[in-house]
């Protein structure tokens, strides 16, 4: 479970729950923040890498489910355990219809905790290399020119050489040329890779 880039932010009022968490995450080699308040989390630099929330549900001031609705409302996906002493059915419900990993009642058991703590770092690290690939994949086609990425559109939707040069009014020789240097930049090995590239960057000939 060790790695030095994955960080536990620690959310609750009660500073005893709060050094008992952090101890035993430590026993695994995790990396742990504290926060007394949502307000206190909220003012906070988070770290870089893969983590996540353990999260108490009822606190003064904003509550957990609170945190929850405003990190979703700002598209910042952080994968949230919720931690409760006195937890009702729709308290749990509208926690896991929200994204929450993991929903657990005081007392809980150790294991139970450092697996829902997997999980979510787990998705996050999840999350954030599908985002360094998309970032990456965009990268490769801004350095494509407007004439490649024409062609790339028309290759994509399977349209041979030969169609693609009197669609557009030019030599097919060209065409060719234009193919060979898209696929190059955009690192693609076959036209089914080059398909899937278009589909993830979600263009398409209009």
């Amino acid at each position: 479970m060790g790695d030095t880039n994955r960080s536990v932010l620690i959310i609750d009022d009660d500073p005893e729950f709060r050094d008992s968490v952090a101890r035993l995450l430590r026993t695994v080699g995790l990396n742990t923040r504290q926060f007394s308040s949502v307000s206190d989390f909220l003012k906070a630099d988070l770290p870089e890498g893969p983590g996540c929330l353990v999260l108490d549900v009822r606190m003064p001031g904003r509550s957990g489910l609170e945190l929850q609705r405003d990190l979703a409302a700002s598209n910042r996906q952080v994968p949230i355990i919720f931690i409760t002493a006195h937890a009702d059915v729709p308290m749990t419900v509208q926690a896991m219809k929200g994204g929450a990993i993991e929903f657990l009642t005081k007392p809980f058991r150790d294991q139970d905790l450092l697996d829902a703590v997997e999980a979510g770092l787990a998705r996050d690290r999840a999350r954030r290399e599908s985002e360094s690939a998309l970032t990456a994949l965009r990268q490769r086609f801004d350095t494509l020119s407007p004439r490649e990425r024409e062609i790339m559109l028309h290759v994509v939707a399977g349209r041979l050489n030969k169609q693609i040069a009197n669609d557009i009014g030019i030599a097919e020789s060209t065409v060719k040329v234009h193919r060979t240097h898209l696929m190059r930049k955009m690192k693609a090995r076959s036209l089914p890779e080059l398909s899937r590239m278009a589909d993830t960057l979600n263009v398409r000939l209009q």
